[in-house]
């Protein structure tokens, strides 16, 4: 789950890390307000969407007047904002951030995130901070410096001070920089944090350290112990497929290619589309119903998938242990008289009641093509794609 920078930034002062005075704005004559009331001679207006790159994409703007305000609000409110996270399709921005502006001495990159292989929190930090850092970590990478943290340890004050030394910061800030970084790292963990990021950590011309901008993910799986975090959610930033899924248990990306596939188990499921790839073709998506789907999760995964009108084949592949095979075939069933199904659907099963469940897709009538193995199956699917192109 991700959300906006002022959200992320409300958490960052729960944490003792100091941030610019602002509010969220959702009209122009908020925006206004809300700048009147900062006061000061100058503004940031920012879109809040969940991508980064709005300040390359025209979506972050500095306002010298409260006219200014007013015209960069309506401007960038509403607005398609596409950057290099949102694709071509872009995002409409529905709300806005408006902040004093300050004047920046210097900008600093600090990000948290799970690495899997090591199966601990990496700490980065850069004394590059602002809107090149993913040029400035191709380009210089030795300007980017990283530590894995020991879940027990946490950060120690020793690994804190090496980073900061690393990045330069001024010898009178490195106390209040440490704390910082320590502070952070609880953030993260107590919060089950994927991904916390503020970029820039900035040091202003009069000596005060700020998070200028902030990124925050969380693990969804996490979230039923943070109530708090689940109430930031904002339903307009997500995929609509992907919010119906949720209501139904279902673990559903949309992908880029026209090979449905319906799968039981997130291991199973990645192996399908790699299997699909490998004969040349393209998975349209990534779901899996679980080990626990019924007869009804199963026709909504259906109706799920056939809302992609680029679809041209549906390939499901269940290895049935804790789900039986039969439930999943009533399911397919179901789910194809239901939506009227008109493309071609491949079915390869295993495990429990496997015999029965290939009795009731076959006793359907349906137009299923039933194979015993994932090669197979992964085949039939991909030229069956082809012929419908």
């Amino acid at each position: 789950m991700k959300i906006h920078e002022y959200q992320a930034k409300d958490i960052l002062r729960e944490f003792g890390i100091a941030t610019l005075p602002g509010a969220p704005c959702f009209s122009v004559d908020e925006a206004v307000e809300v700048a009147r009331k900062l006061g000061g001679n100058a503004w940031a207006v920012k879109a809040q969407i969940h991508a980064g790159g709005r300040g390359k994409g025209g979506g972050v703007k500095i306002a010298k007047s409260l006219d200014e305000v007013e015209y960069f609000a309506k401007t960038i409110l509403g607005m398609t904002l596409i950057t290099h996270q949102t694709g071509a399709q872009g995002t409409i921005v529905r709300r806005l951030l408006v902040e004093q502006s300050i004047n920046i001495e210097k900008e600093f990159y600090i990000g948290m995130a799970i690495d899997r292989l090591k199966q601990q929190v990496c700490l980065i930090v850069s004394s590059e901070g602002g809107m090149n850092i993913e040029e400035t970590a191709i380009r210089t990478p030795d300007r980017i410096h990283k530590i894995f943290l020991d879940p027990i340890m946490g950060l120690s004050d020793e690994d804190a001070d090496r980073l900061v030394c690393k990045i330069n910061f001024p010898k009178y800030f490195e106390t209040e920089v440490r704390l910082l970084l320590q502070n952070l790292y609880q953030l993260f963990d107590k919060n089950d944090a994927t991904l916390v990021e503020i970029n820039p950590l900035v040091l202003t011309t009069d000596n005060r350290i700020l998070a200028l901008d902030a990124k925050m993910n969380f693990d969804d799986n996490a979230l039923f112990r943070h109530i708090n975090i689940i109430e930031l959610r904002d339903f307009n930033e997500e995929n609509l497929i992907e919010i119906e899924a949720s209501k139904y248990n279902l673990s559903y990306i949309p992908l880029d290619g026209n090979i449905g596939c319906l799968v039981n188990g997130a291991g199973l499921a990645m192996a399908t589309m790699d299997i699909i790839k490998l004969f040349g073709g393209s998975p349209a998506n990534f779901l899996d119903v679980g080990g626990d789907a019924t007869v009804e999760k199963v026709t909504e995964a259906f109706r799920l998938m056939l809302r992609n009108p680029g679809l041209r084949v549906i390939l499901i592949n269940i290895f049935g242990g804790i789900m039986k095979c039969d439930v999943v075939a009533e399911g397919v069933v179901r789910g194809a008289q239901e939506t009227k199904l008109l493309i071609p659907l491949v079915v390869r099963l295993e495990g429990t009641n496997v015999d029965l469940g290939k009795k009731i897709l076959i006793e359907s009538g349906l137009p299923i093509t039933l194979v015993d193995n994932m090669a197979d199956a992964a085949q039939y699917a991909v030229t069956a794609a082809k012929i419908r192109e």
